[in-house]
Order: C-alpha cells, then sequence, then structure tokens
C-alpha cells in the first residue's frame, strides 16, 4: 500500500499524546488511524487522481 506512511504519523501522533497527557488527542489520533484503515481498504490503489504524479501522495507537489 503506497499510503503506509500516514498509518506511521498516526500512530505517532497517538503515542506522543498518550506520553504527553493529551487523551483527548490519543482518542482522535485512534479515530483517524480506524478512519484511515476503512476508506484504505475500500479504496482502489489504481484511483484516478489518486496519486497525480507517481510520488505515492495524492496531494500534487510544487517545486519551492
Amino acid at each position: 500500500m503506497r499510503h503506509d506512511w500516514i498509518f506511521d504519523v498516526l500512530r505517532d501522533l497517538k503515542a506522543y499524546a498518550l506520553s504527553n497527557g493529551l487523551p483527548a488527542l490519543a482518542v482522535k489520533a485512534d479515530e483517524a488511524l480506524r478512519v484511515a484503515r476503512a476508506e484504505m481498504a475500500v479504496r482502489p490503489a489504481t484511483e484516478a487522481g489518486a496519486d497525480p504524479d507517481g510520488t505515492g501522495s495524492a496531494v500534487p507537489r510544487r517545486p519551492h
């Protein structure tokens, strides 16, 4: 799956929240993990517009 990185980010956010006394944020990060899993499970990997520039990102990159 090309979007595995988002799961890592959300797990890190949840861990950070739990370690720093932010329980509401931890709950929301966990909720976001569940939503991401559910959406990725039903979304075809080659869905139109999902990877416009071949980088694995749904967001087109712009030169800086």
